[in-house]
């Protein structure tokens, strides 16, 4: 017994040494670590099944209590029996794949063994397809169970099922007295080696998937860093400057040798090999883009024939190219080329497939923003045409009295009022204008209010120099310089003071207005500038246009604060960045230049 066991390691070494190198293929991992499909399963019972056969033709003869023979043996005394590692590998399978696979190759195993021969190939053939049964059932019911197939339990079951067999033996093999003989010699070693070799094939197997999910870790780290990088060129949509980038980017962070984006129309960029022939603005060059684009599916291609290239001498061999879909709409592709079609790998292929789903919902994350700022501008458009009007009905209404009493400042005031409309026409086809142009508007509305109330109102202007050309979201100022007079003073009884303060502070432009009014009562305060009011004395719709309006320009950035106290007054601040031009469109600037 004890001499057998040395020579039974021998045999395990064979199988582990097989398992390893079987463990180095692309295929033999795929097999094992998917989900088993019919055709997979079919591998799985060949593979376990071949590992039994292994087993059979490598195991040691035992004749009359004396080992026989420990080398390759195609047949065998009729006497004689055989210590193998045969259910290591069945049990091993049947785990794995469940009980299909156990049952086959329990029975490839089995059956080869039956036709080896010896007082025992019965017994073996049947103990053998048993195990595979039963292996394969403890496997399904612990996943069921949601549990994984650990080094430990695949160990215990082996030896178990090994344990099975000798009883097996003992009940079937004939004559009786040979078959305790023959278990008193091969029992523990059989049992022990062979749960040390199960062992020994667990940890190739869980060393291979660790390697696998390393791998893909590496992998979706790797996607989303690429991912990462792209996201600001992205949200600019695909063009020939955004795509240029973006296959820079993924040049080199890849193994690509070239990388392309196309829209649906022409190529936008090419970074990398065959730059010569494969130009931005050209149209498209290749059959195989063509098909993807009206497929709006995945196409591979190992040779440079199957990537319909026109040109004769390119050295691409190899291409995976991807839609890139908007709502379901393949709007254009993501192409990752190789000179060498073996770099063309499952590695490469998942990660280009992981980033042509990233980029697509990147693209539809920047159609949607594009699309929110367009209501946006629509929404802030529709909050100026209720502001308009307000200021128009006042300024005619003051005007309207000066025409009998003093028409040279009616003229005046008329020059004034259409000044103000001209900046007003301009500003409603921009979000922002220069300081100086609302400034100008605001005076033009001081001129006719105070012409309206003589020596009643006394204005205070504090600016900082330099600011002038900042730009600003159109009637921010005079809405609340209005609603000072309007609601603060008009109604008492001394003069009133209003002191519009603009200075920098903090990296930001800060326009404060002050009055020395009736203030605002404290539960005013509190939804003034949030929500539009009911009140006899009005609805607070210009401070809640105002602050909407800067909330939706610089993106929750800008603010606006109220401070009053009843009978002393009222401060509104209004905060804007200055490093932060918000959602507006930068070339305004050059309209004021």
């Amino acid at each position: 017994m004890f001499n057998l066991a040395p020579l039974m390691l021998e045999k395990v070494g064979i199988i582990v040494i097989v398992a390893f190198l079987f463990s180095q293929m692309k295929s033999f991992r795929q097999i094992v670590q998917n989900e088993h499909k019919t055709n997979e399963k079919v591998m799985l019972i060949l593979l376990f099944g071949a590992f039994g056969v292994i087993s059979n033709y490598t195991g040691i003869e035992i004749h009359h209590n004396t080992i026989a023979k420990a080398e390759w043996l195609s047949e065998i005394n009729p006497e004689s029996a055989l210590a193998n590692t045969r259910v290591m590998g069945v049990v091993i399978g049947g785990l794995l794949g469940g009980p299909s696979v156990g049952i086959g190759a329990g029975f490839i195993a089995g059956i080869h063994r039956y036709t080896l021969g010896g007082f025992t190939a019965f017994s073996c053939a049947l103990s053998t397809i048993l195990a595979g049964v039963a292996a394969g059932y403890f496997g399904r019911k612990r996943k069921q169970n949601g549990k994984k197939i650990t080094s430990t339990f695949a160990v215990l079951t082996g030896m178990t099922l090994e344990t099975v067999q000798m009883l097996i033996l003992l009940m079937t093999a004939k004559p009786f007295d040979h078959a305790l003989n023959l278990v008193q010699i091969i029992g523990l070693p059989m049992i022990f080696v062979n749960g040390f070799g199960t062992l020994l094939f667990m940890f190739i197997i869980q060393s291979m998937i660790r390697d696998e999910e390393r791998a893909r870790a590496s992998q979706t780290n790797q996607a989303f860093h690429i991912a990462d990088q792209t996201l600001p060129f992205f949200r600019q949509g695909l063009n020939i400057r955004s795509s240029k980038e973006i296959s820079k980017i993924i040049l080199k962070l890849t193994d690509a040798d070239a990388v392309a984006i196309t829209d649906e129309r022409q190529v936008l960029a090419h970074v990398g090999e065959s730059s010569d022939h494969h130009i931005p603005k050209a149209q498209l060059a290749t059959g195989l883009t063509k098909r993807v684009l009206g497929s709006g599916v995945i196409s591979i291609a190992r040779s440079r024939e199957d990537i319909f290239c026109f040109h004769n001498h390119c050295s691409l061999q190899a291409a995976i190219v991807l839609p890139l879909k908007v709502q379901r709409k393949t709007v254009g592709t993501l192409k990752m080329y190789f000179t060498q079609p073996d770099k063309l790998d499952r590695v490469q292929q998942q990660l280009a497939e992981g980033l042509a789903n990233l980029f697509s919902t990147q693209l539809e994350l920047a159609e949607a923003e594009r699309q929110m700022k367009l209501l946006k501008d629509a929404e802030i458009k529709a909050l100026q045409a209720q502001i308009h009007p307000h200021f128009l009905f006042n300024s005619l209404n003051t005007i309207s009295i000066l025409c009998r009493t003093d028409v040279n400042k009616a003229r005046k005031l008329l020059l004034d009022l259409s000044s103000f409309f001209r900046g007003n026409l301009h500003g409603a086809r921009q979000m922002l204008i220069p300081l100086e142009k609302e400034l100008e508007n605001v005076k033009a509305y001081l001129s006719l209010v105070q012409t309206r109330f003589p020596d009643k109102y006394d204005i205070n202007f504090q600016i900082e120099p330099g600011l002038d050309k900042v730009l600003i979201p159109p009637f921010t100022l005079q809405p609340i310089v209005e609603n000072s007079i309007h609601y603060g003073i008009r109604k008492s009884n001394s003069n009133g003071i209003i002191t519009i303060r603009i200075f920098t502070q903090n990296n930001t432009m800060r326009i404060v207005v002050t009055d020395n009014g009736k203030g605002i009562p404290a539960e005013k305060i509190e939804v003034l500038g949030k929500q539009i009011m009911q009140s006899k004395k009005g609805t607070g719709t210009a401070i809640f246009n105002i602050s909407q309006r800067l909330k939706g320009i610089y993106n929750g950035q800008a603010r606006l604060t109220i401070n009053s106290e009843v009978n002393f007054g009222t401060t509104i601040t209004i905060a804007i960045p200055l490093d932060s031009k918000g959602v507006f469109d930068q070339n305004v600037e050059s309209l004021y230049s």
